[in-house]
Protein backbone atom coordinates (compact mmCIF):
# COMPACT_ATOMS: atom_id res chain seq x y z
CA UNK A 1 0.00 0.00 0.00
CA UNK A 2 1.45 3.54 -0.66
CA UNK A 3 1.03 6.08 1.83
CA UNK A 4 1.11 10.43 0.07
CA UNK A 5 1.53 12.46 3.12
CA UNK A 6 -0.28 15.84 3.36
CA UNK A 7 3.00 17.63 2.85
CA UNK A 8 3.73 15.61 -0.39
CA UNK A 9 -0.07 16.29 -1.66
CA UNK A 10 0.72 20.55 -1.21
CA UNK A 11 3.45 19.78 -2.96
CA UNK A 12 3.01 18.10 -6.22
CA UNK A 13 -0.57 18.85 -6.67
CA UNK A 14 -1.89 21.64 -8.10
CA UNK A 15 -5.44 23.40 -9.67
CA UNK A 16 -4.61 22.37 -13.40
CA UNK A 17 -4.50 18.48 -11.75
CA UNK A 18 -7.33 19.22 -9.39
CA UNK A 19 -9.56 21.08 -12.44
CA UNK A 20 -8.82 18.26 -14.77
CA UNK A 21 -9.68 15.21 -12.53
CA UNK A 22 -12.43 16.65 -11.41
CA UNK A 23 -13.95 17.80 -15.08
CA UNK A 24 -13.89 13.65 -15.78
CA UNK A 25 -15.59 12.44 -12.75
CA UNK A 26 -18.28 14.62 -13.51
CA UNK A 27 -19.00 13.45 -16.83
CA UNK A 28 -18.32 10.06 -15.90
CA UNK A 29 -20.79 10.35 -13.43
CA UNK A 30 -23.02 11.84 -16.17
CA UNK A 31 -22.91 8.96 -18.24
CA UNK A 32 -23.14 6.06 -15.96
CA UNK A 33 -19.66 4.95 -15.12
CA UNK A 34 -19.40 6.55 -11.80
CA UNK A 35 -21.28 6.77 -8.83
CA UNK A 36 -21.47 8.12 -5.37
CA UNK A 37 -22.78 5.41 -2.74
CA UNK A 38 -24.48 7.30 0.17
CA UNK A 39 -23.11 9.94 2.90
CA UNK A 40 -22.81 9.68 6.51
CA UNK A 41 -21.78 12.15 8.40
CA UNK A 42 -23.29 12.96 11.86
CA UNK A 43 -22.31 15.28 14.78
CA UNK A 44 -19.99 13.20 17.20
CA UNK A 45 -21.20 14.88 20.14
CA UNK A 46 -17.68 16.30 21.14
CA UNK A 47 -15.94 19.47 20.02
CA UNK A 48 -18.66 20.80 17.92
CA UNK A 49 -17.61 18.58 15.12
CA UNK A 50 -19.57 16.79 12.12
CA UNK A 51 -17.69 13.71 10.80
CA UNK A 52 -18.11 11.30 8.30
CA UNK A 53 -17.49 9.29 5.25
CA UNK A 54 -18.07 9.78 0.96
CA UNK A 55 -17.35 7.41 -0.97
CA UNK A 56 -18.21 5.75 -4.41
CA UNK A 57 -16.72 3.94 -7.60
CA UNK A 58 -15.05 5.23 -10.77
CA UNK A 59 -16.04 2.12 -13.40
CA UNK A 60 -14.31 4.23 -15.80
CA UNK A 61 -10.97 4.91 -14.43
CA UNK A 62 -11.35 2.21 -11.88
CA UNK A 63 -10.63 3.67 -8.92
CA UNK A 64 -12.73 2.74 -5.95
CA UNK A 65 -12.24 4.28 -2.29
CA UNK A 66 -13.82 6.62 0.76
CA UNK A 67 -13.08 9.64 1.99
CA UNK A 68 -13.09 10.11 6.22
CA UNK A 69 -13.16 12.91 8.15
CA UNK A 70 -15.15 16.49 8.37
CA UNK A 71 -15.11 19.79 10.49
CA UNK A 72 -13.76 20.63 13.52
CA UNK A 73 -14.63 24.12 14.35
CA UNK A 74 -12.00 24.92 17.04
CA UNK A 75 -9.31 23.85 14.87
CA UNK A 76 -8.15 27.17 13.10
CA UNK A 77 -7.25 28.77 16.97
CA UNK A 78 -4.94 25.73 17.04
CA UNK A 79 -2.85 25.91 13.88
CA UNK A 80 -4.87 23.79 12.13
CA UNK A 81 -7.83 23.41 9.04
CA UNK A 82 -10.81 23.26 10.64
CA UNK A 83 -11.48 20.48 7.80
CA UNK A 84 -9.95 17.44 8.24
CA UNK A 85 -9.88 14.21 5.71
CA UNK A 86 -8.06 11.40 4.93
CA UNK A 87 -8.77 8.85 1.66
CA UNK A 88 -8.47 5.57 1.35
CA UNK A 89 -7.96 4.00 -1.97
CA UNK A 90 -9.27 -0.07 -2.85
CA UNK A 91 -8.23 -2.24 -5.56
CA UNK A 92 -11.56 -2.38 -7.36
CA UNK A 93 -10.81 -6.29 -8.81
CA UNK A 94 -9.71 -7.69 -4.80
CA UNK A 95 -10.55 -5.23 -2.16
CA UNK A 96 -7.24 -5.44 -0.71
CA UNK A 97 -5.86 -1.81 0.11
CA UNK A 98 -3.95 0.39 -2.08
CA UNK A 99 -3.09 3.74 -0.53
CA UNK A 100 -4.29 5.94 1.89
CA UNK A 101 -3.72 9.96 0.98
CA UNK A 102 -3.47 12.94 3.27
CA UNK A 103 -6.83 14.52 2.14
CA UNK A 104 -6.95 18.45 3.50
CA UNK A 105 -5.10 19.76 0.42
CA UNK A 106 -7.13 17.78 -1.97
CA UNK A 107 -10.35 18.43 -0.85
CA UNK A 108 -9.58 22.53 -1.14
CA UNK A 109 -8.02 21.92 -4.64
CA UNK A 110 -11.30 19.83 -5.52
CA UNK A 111 -13.86 22.06 -3.82
CA UNK A 112 -12.35 24.62 -5.59
CA UNK A 113 -12.04 23.03 -9.19
CA UNK A 114 -16.15 22.06 -8.69
CA UNK A 115 -16.77 25.68 -8.52
CA UNK A 116 -14.39 26.70 -11.49
CA UNK A 117 -15.94 23.76 -13.33
CA UNK A 118 -19.38 25.38 -13.24
CA UNK A 119 -18.06 28.69 -14.07
CA UNK A 120 -16.47 27.69 -17.54
CA UNK A 121 -19.61 26.28 -18.19
CA UNK A 122 -21.98 28.24 -17.16
CA UNK A 123 -21.28 31.70 -16.42
CA UNK A 124 -21.07 34.44 -19.08
CA UNK A 125 -18.18 34.87 -21.20
CA UNK A 126 -18.04 38.69 -20.76
CA UNK A 127 -18.00 38.55 -16.49
CA UNK A 128 -15.42 40.90 -15.59
CA UNK A 129 -16.40 41.57 -11.75
CA UNK A 130 -16.38 38.04 -9.19
CA UNK A 131 -17.98 38.12 -6.11
CA UNK A 132 -16.83 35.89 -2.73
CA UNK A 133 -18.74 35.88 0.35
CA UNK A 134 -17.18 34.17 2.89
CA UNK A 135 -13.58 34.49 3.83
CA UNK A 136 -12.31 31.32 5.53
CA UNK A 137 -9.88 29.06 4.17
CA UNK A 138 -11.16 27.51 1.37
CA UNK A 139 -11.85 31.18 -0.43
CA UNK A 140 -8.32 31.55 -1.44
CA UNK A 141 -8.29 28.34 -3.29
CA UNK A 142 -11.79 29.36 -4.59
CA UNK A 143 -10.85 32.66 -5.71
CA UNK A 144 -7.42 31.69 -7.51
CA UNK A 145 -9.23 28.96 -9.35
CA UNK A 146 -12.53 31.01 -10.75
CA UNK A 147 -9.90 33.43 -11.89
CA UNK A 148 -8.27 30.96 -13.94
CA UNK A 149 -11.72 30.74 -15.98
CA UNK A 150 -12.40 34.38 -16.90
CA UNK A 151 -10.69 37.21 -17.43
CA UNK A 152 -12.33 39.21 -14.04
CA UNK A 153 -11.40 42.78 -13.37
CA UNK A 154 -12.23 43.48 -10.21
CA UNK A 155 -13.07 41.52 -6.58
CA UNK A 156 -16.22 42.64 -4.26
CA UNK A 157 -16.42 40.59 -1.43
CA UNK A 158 -18.66 39.96 2.17
CA UNK A 159 -17.66 38.19 5.02
CA UNK A 160 -19.51 38.09 8.63
CA UNK A 161 -16.73 39.16 10.37
CA UNK A 162 -15.29 41.50 8.26
CA UNK A 163 -11.45 41.63 10.10
CA UNK A 164 -11.75 38.41 7.89
CA UNK A 165 -11.32 40.44 4.48
CA UNK A 166 -7.73 40.40 4.20
CA UNK A 167 -7.43 36.95 2.96
CA UNK A 168 -9.54 37.88 0.16
CA UNK A 169 -7.74 41.08 -0.41
CA UNK A 170 -4.43 39.77 0.16
CA UNK A 171 -5.14 36.84 -2.62
CA UNK A 172 -6.25 39.53 -4.96
CA UNK A 173 -3.20 41.00 -5.16
CA UNK A 174 -1.52 37.93 -5.49
CA UNK A 175 -3.58 37.64 -8.82
CA UNK A 176 -3.03 41.19 -10.07
CA UNK A 177 -6.64 42.01 -9.05
CA UNK A 178 -8.08 45.42 -7.34
CA UNK A 179 -10.34 44.51 -4.10
CA UNK A 180 -13.24 45.89 -2.33
CA UNK A 181 -14.86 44.94 0.55
CA UNK A 182 -18.73 45.89 -0.04
CA UNK A 183 -22.24 44.93 1.44
CA UNK A 184 -24.00 42.78 0.01
CA UNK A 185 -26.55 44.54 -1.75
CA UNK A 186 -23.53 46.55 -3.86
CA UNK A 187 -21.54 43.06 -4.01
CA UNK A 188 -25.07 41.08 -6.19
CA UNK A 189 -25.22 44.16 -8.21
CA UNK A 190 -21.63 44.37 -9.46
CA UNK A 191 -20.44 40.87 -10.11
CA UNK A 192 -21.48 38.36 -12.69
CA UNK A 193 -20.01 35.40 -11.08
CA UNK A 194 -21.09 34.97 -7.04
CA UNK A 195 -19.08 32.12 -5.14
CA UNK A 196 -20.56 31.53 -1.68
CA UNK A 197 -18.26 29.84 0.62
CA UNK A 198 -19.52 29.58 4.18
CA UNK A 199 -20.81 27.33 7.02
CA UNK A 200 -23.94 29.55 7.39
CA UNK A 201 -27.42 28.37 8.56
CA UNK A 202 -29.67 31.32 7.21
CA UNK A 203 -29.51 32.73 4.10
CA UNK A 204 -27.12 35.50 3.30
CA UNK A 205 -28.18 36.78 -0.29
CA UNK A 206 -31.68 37.05 -1.40
CA UNK A 207 -32.97 37.52 -4.75
CA UNK A 208 -33.30 40.65 -5.19
CA UNK A 209 -29.70 41.11 -4.23
CA UNK A 210 -28.67 39.06 -7.75
CA UNK A 211 -29.21 40.22 -11.01
CA UNK A 212 -29.73 39.16 -14.09
CA UNK A 213 -27.40 36.64 -16.27
CA UNK A 214 -25.58 36.09 -12.81
CA UNK A 215 -23.42 32.85 -11.92
CA UNK A 216 -24.03 31.91 -8.56
CA UNK A 217 -21.20 28.94 -7.67
CA UNK A 218 -22.59 28.04 -3.71
CA UNK A 219 -20.19 25.65 -2.16
CA UNK A 220 -20.52 26.16 1.34
CA UNK A 221 -24.12 23.66 2.19
CA UNK A 222 -23.23 20.54 2.63
CA UNK A 223 -25.47 19.34 5.12
CA UNK A 224 -28.95 19.50 6.50
CA UNK A 225 -29.74 22.47 7.76
CA UNK A 226 -27.41 24.23 5.88
CA UNK A 227 -28.35 27.39 3.54
CA UNK A 228 -26.36 30.45 2.04
CA UNK A 229 -28.99 31.81 -0.09
CA UNK A 230 -32.85 32.33 0.47
CA UNK A 231 -35.14 29.93 -1.41
CA UNK A 232 -36.66 31.93 -3.80
CA UNK A 233 -33.50 32.52 -5.23
CA UNK A 234 -32.82 28.93 -6.11
CA UNK A 235 -36.38 28.65 -7.33
CA UNK A 236 -35.64 31.93 -10.21
CA UNK A 237 -32.52 30.58 -10.71
CA UNK A 238 -31.67 27.54 -13.93
CA UNK A 239 -30.45 25.36 -11.36
CA UNK A 240 -27.06 22.77 -11.85
CA UNK A 241 -25.21 20.60 -8.95
CA UNK A 242 -22.57 17.56 -9.10
CA UNK A 243 -25.20 15.01 -7.78
CA UNK A 244 -28.73 15.83 -7.79
CA UNK A 245 -29.74 13.33 -4.53
CA UNK A 246 -27.15 14.94 -2.59
CA UNK A 247 -27.90 18.91 -3.54
CA UNK A 248 -32.03 17.95 -3.08
CA UNK A 249 -31.04 16.29 0.75
CA UNK A 250 -28.27 18.01 1.57
CA UNK A 251 -27.12 20.53 -0.89
CA UNK A 252 -28.07 24.34 -1.36
CA UNK A 253 -31.60 23.58 -2.85
CA UNK A 254 -32.93 21.52 -0.03
CA UNK A 255 -34.84 24.06 1.29
CA UNK A 256 -36.33 25.44 -1.92
CA UNK A 257 -36.96 21.19 -2.57
CA UNK A 258 -38.32 20.89 0.51
CA UNK A 259 -40.89 24.01 0.68
CA UNK A 260 -41.89 22.58 -3.04
CA UNK A 261 -40.78 25.49 -4.87
CA UNK A 262 -38.18 23.12 -7.09
CA UNK A 263 -38.38 19.89 -8.08
CA UNK A 264 -35.33 17.85 -8.09
CA UNK A 265 -35.98 16.92 -11.70
CA UNK A 266 -35.17 20.51 -12.71
CA UNK A 267 -31.56 19.64 -11.18
CA UNK A 268 -29.15 19.20 -13.99
CA UNK A 269 -26.10 17.06 -13.04
CA UNK A 270 -23.21 19.32 -14.05
CA UNK A 271 -21.11 16.21 -15.97
CA UNK A 272 -24.00 16.70 -18.93
CA UNK A 273 -23.24 20.24 -19.39
CA UNK A 274 -19.84 18.88 -19.74
CA UNK A 275 -20.90 16.09 -22.09
CA UNK A 276 -22.88 18.47 -24.19
CA UNK A 277 -26.08 16.43 -23.13
CA UNK A 278 -28.00 19.60 -21.54
CA UNK A 279 -26.82 23.27 -23.12
CA UNK A 280 -26.06 25.06 -20.05
CA UNK A 281 -26.82 28.63 -20.04
CA UNK A 282 -29.80 29.59 -22.69
CA UNK A 283 -29.65 33.26 -22.44
CA UNK A 284 -27.22 36.52 -21.26
CA UNK A 285 -29.92 37.10 -19.02
CA UNK A 286 -30.45 33.91 -17.09
CA UNK A 287 -29.28 33.37 -13.32
CA UNK A 288 -27.34 30.03 -13.38
CA UNK A 289 -26.62 28.39 -9.46
CA UNK A 290 -24.28 25.48 -8.99
CA UNK A 291 -25.28 23.46 -5.87
CA UNK A 292 -21.84 22.35 -4.85
CA UNK A 293 -22.79 19.22 -2.38
CA UNK A 294 -18.80 17.70 -2.82
CA UNK A 295 -19.17 13.99 -3.49
CA UNK A 296 -16.95 11.48 -2.63
CA UNK A 297 -15.97 10.80 -6.47
CA UNK A 298 -14.22 13.94 -6.23
CA UNK A 299 -11.81 13.19 -3.70
CA UNK A 300 -11.50 9.46 -5.04
CA UNK A 301 -10.85 11.16 -8.36
CA UNK A 302 -7.98 13.82 -7.34
CA UNK A 303 -6.28 11.40 -4.67
CA UNK A 304 -5.60 8.93 -7.50
CA UNK A 305 -3.92 11.38 -9.38
CA UNK A 306 -2.13 12.45 -6.33
CA UNK A 307 -1.07 8.67 -5.64
CA UNK A 308 0.06 8.33 -9.43
CA UNK A 309 2.40 11.77 -9.25
CA UNK A 310 3.61 11.01 -6.28
CA UNK A 311 4.80 7.07 -6.90
CA UNK A 312 5.95 8.71 -10.22
CA UNK A 313 8.27 11.35 -8.39
CA UNK A 314 9.50 8.49 -5.74
CA UNK A 315 7.58 10.55 -2.95
CA UNK A 316 5.06 7.81 -2.02
CA UNK A 317 5.85 5.48 1.43
CA UNK A 318 5.29 1.94 0.39
CA UNK A 319 4.47 -0.19 3.46
CA UNK A 320 3.28 -4.02 3.94
CA UNK A 321 -0.60 -4.70 4.22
Amino acid sequence: MHIVSEATCREIMGRDDAFAAVEAIFSAMARGDAYNFPVIREAIGHADALYGFKSGFDRAGMVLGLKSGGYWPGNEKKGLTNHQSTVFLFDPDSGRPMAMVGGNHLTALRTAAASAVSIKHLARRDARVLGMVGAGFQSAFQMRAAVAQRDFDKVVGWNLHPEMLGRLEATAAELGLPFEAVDLDRLGAEADVIITITSSFAPILSLAQVRPGTHLACMGTDTKGKQEVDAALVAAATLFTDEVAQAAAIGECQHAVAAGLVDAAAITPIGAVIDGQHPGRSSPDEITLFDGTGVGLQDLAIASVAVAKAIDKGMAQSVAV
